[in-house]
């Protein structure tokens, strides 16, 4: 069993979560289990889990597994060799959109390197079930960075998400200690790349990235990051507070304040950004479908 992370002091007011609804928790844990899925809310430990459950009755669902190639010092989904893909798991997952009645889905995945793909076409099928059965959902994909295969991010655009998500998850100056085996630039070319298809395609897809802040980054190397995204043609951005999980996890080097979350969104919004969720519980998926339908943002000069 992980031990608990130590942190740089109590945990703020702003930080801790009040959890509604138990018996509609209960109740979307059971259909979880019952279609033998995995949710990202459970394996990151996120602590929106039983607001998402209980109160909105939706989860975000993690394809391919709970094992995953990478080694990021900050994530709590286990690392190894992944068992083969399960060909009926874009059903499943579509079956349980349907049964939970959701207006907006999100699917993610563990990074499966060991793919060519790296399982660009298992997400494909995922969109394409849930499109068959709850025909008027829409839906967000959050996906790794496919080791920069274009086809295979190609495949999954193809299939007409509502929102393309790849989080660049922290600011490059930290990138070998948080995600040593990822690429910064890689990153920003999967957005970059989007919003060109978007273009060309479908100029109502949302491309959406988002960071955790706390590891620490400094506010000006955020905001360049920041820059970064509309550079890229980014939309839709999220940042929050990283709380390890563990001891064994990445040290939390301080608590961000309220008010530097609030600037971020300021400045976020003077940028160009379409939306900006930035508040200390935010998550990648936090109110996900929230807006989503909304217009497109001008590229920043």
């Amino acid at each position: 069993m992980a031990r608990p992370p130590v942190l740089p002091g109590p945990r703020p007011e702003w930080l801790k979560i009040r959890v509604p609804a138990p018996e509609v928790v209960a109740e979307v844990e059971a259909l979880i289990r019952e279609q033998k899925l995995v949710t990202v809310c459970e394996e990151a430990r996120c602590p929106n889990l039983h607001e998402c459950w209980g109160v909105h009755r939706t989860a975000t669902f993690m394809l391919m597994g709970d094992i995953c190639t990478r080694h990021c010092g900050f994530c709590n989904v286990g690392k190894g060799r992944p068992g083969a893909l399960d060909s009926q798991e874009p059903q499943r997952v579509a079956e349980a959109v349907a049964r939970l009645g959701l207006r907006f889905a999100v699917v993610t995945s563990v990074n499966r390197d060991d793919l060519p793909d790296g399982g660009s076409a298992h997400f494909a099928k995922t969109i394409q079930w849930i499109r068959t059965l709850s025909p008027h959902s829409g839906i967000e994909v959050l996906i790794p960075d496919f080791r920069g295969n274009e086809a295979a991010l190609l495949a999954v655009l193809e299939a007409r998400p509502e929102v393309l998500n790849h989080n660049v998850e922290t600011v490059p100056h930290l990138y070998r200690r948080v995600r040593p085996d990822a690429n910064y630039e890689q990153s920003l070319e999967v957005l970059h790349r989007t919003a060109d298809w978007r273009d060309r395609h479908a100029p109502t897809l949302r491309v959406k990235s988002g960071i955790m802040v706390g590891l620490g980054e400094t506010p000006e190397q955020v905001l360049e990051l920041m820059i970064d995204w509309r550079h890229n043609r980014v939309d839709v951005a999220t940042i929050g507070q990283y709380l390890p999980p563990s001891e064994h996890h990445l040290p939390l080097h301080r608590f961000v304040e309220p008010a530097e979350f609030d600037m971020y969104k300021q400045k976020g919004l003077e940028m160009g950004f379409q939306r900006v969720e930035s508040a200390p519980l935010v998550r990648s998926s936090y109110h996900a479908g929230d807006g989503y339908g909304g217009p497109k943002a001008p590229v920043a000069e």
